[in-house]
């Protein structure tokens, strides 16, 4: 990523900005994020919390599985951030929330082992079994 990204809620009650390159943007197929997205799995984009601000409003917050807090905005209900709080060198954003996601590309799958099997991916990008942590971040 050599651009500076921006995105938001639904509404655009919620507002961010990224002022620098991701960590890694990954497909996560695991059971909570899947039930907090509705959907079959979520992609985020992962970035040091130097390079990130919300420009307008504040995600409400839910803490599903601590230490993880869950934002999204408190009046659309968009799903917009991830953030364990043993791990405060990262903020995971959804991709689907930036106004142009196709400046990102995800580069794997993470807890893999966790997928629905009708999520068949040809998109040739490895599968981890668990986290990131687990496997470590994909070199750049």
């Amino acid at each position: 990523m050599t651009k500076e990204l921006e995105g938001g809620c639904l509404c655009g009650r919620v507002r961010f900005h990224i002022s620098g390159p991701p960590l890694v943007v990954t497909h996560c197929h695991c059971a909570t994020c899947r039930k907090a997205a509705g959907a079959a799995f979520v992609t985020w984009v992962t970035v040091r919390p130097a390079h990130f601000r919300w420009t307008t409003g504040e995600p409400a917050h839910f803490l599903s599985s601590p230490p993880v807090r869950r934002g999204f905005c408190p009046m659309c209900g968009t799903p917009l951030s991830y953030q364990r709080d043993d791990r405060p060198d990262e903020i995971d954003v959804t991709a689907g929330a930036l106004d142009d996601p196709e400046a990102v590309k995800p580069q794997d799958h993470i807890w893999w082992k966790s997928h629905v099997s009708w999520v068949v991916p040809g998109d040739g990008l490895r599968q981890l079994p668990g986290s990131h942590y687990d496997h470590g971040y994909p070199k750049s």
